[in-house]
């Protein structure tokens, strides 16, 4: 997905209220916003196949899992991850996720950089996040970034693989994620 930065200030208070009746999505950075503009087709596979792992996984549990438009609050920042997935019963706001135990981003080459820089350090500030998943469109690969006692560890994955995530309990075979996306 990619992204276009505006010169525009806005309160986060302003900002969500204004995004309730934009058409297009934006992002929202210590009071600037970043406009989001369109995925490929093999991003929205992507995101779409690990939602639908997860929807089907997660069942009646306690937890959810949501695609694209949920967005997550981080200190005072607004953002839409591809997939997220939120246990906590408090976590009651229409519109974003203070508290997701998992997130999912689909990098792109406009996105690469800040998913694994900007959102990664900015999520991973999150308490109850367990695991930063980040999927490439280029070539079938996922990086787990998992919360540890000690910090955060990486784990790779490669075809043929399964993708641990502890934090739902669920064990999700890479070739199911690249379901349908052409290499």
């Amino acid at each position: 997905m990619s992204i276009l930065k505006k010169n525009v200030s806005l309160s986060g208070d302003e900002y969500l209220e204004g995004e309730q009746y934009s058409d297009i999505r934006h992002e929202y950075e210590h009071g600037e916003v970043v406009a989001m503009v369109g995925a490929s087709r093999k991003h929205k596979r992507l995101a779409g196949n690990v939602f639908a792992l997860l929807h089907r996984h997660l069942g009646s549990t306690r937890c959810e899992a949501f695609i694209s438009d949920m967005k997550v609050h981080v200190g005072d920042c607004f953002y839409y991850p591809d997939v997220v997935v939120g246990c906590e019963p408090g976590d009651n706001h229409d519109f974003y996720l203070e508290h997701p135990v998992l997130i999912v981003e689909v990098l792109s080459e406009s996105t690469e950089q800040r998913d694994r820089t900007v959102k990664r350090l900015a999520y991973q500030s999150i308490p109850s996040l367990s695991e930063y998943l980040l999927l490439s469109q280029e070539a079938p690969g996922a990086e787990l970034f998992r919360r540890t006692e000690e910090g955060w560890d990486l784990e790779i994955y490669a075809l043929g693989e399964g993708v641990h995530l502890a934090s739902v309990d669920l064990e999700i075979p890479l070739n199911e994620i690249y379901r349908g996306v052409d290499g």
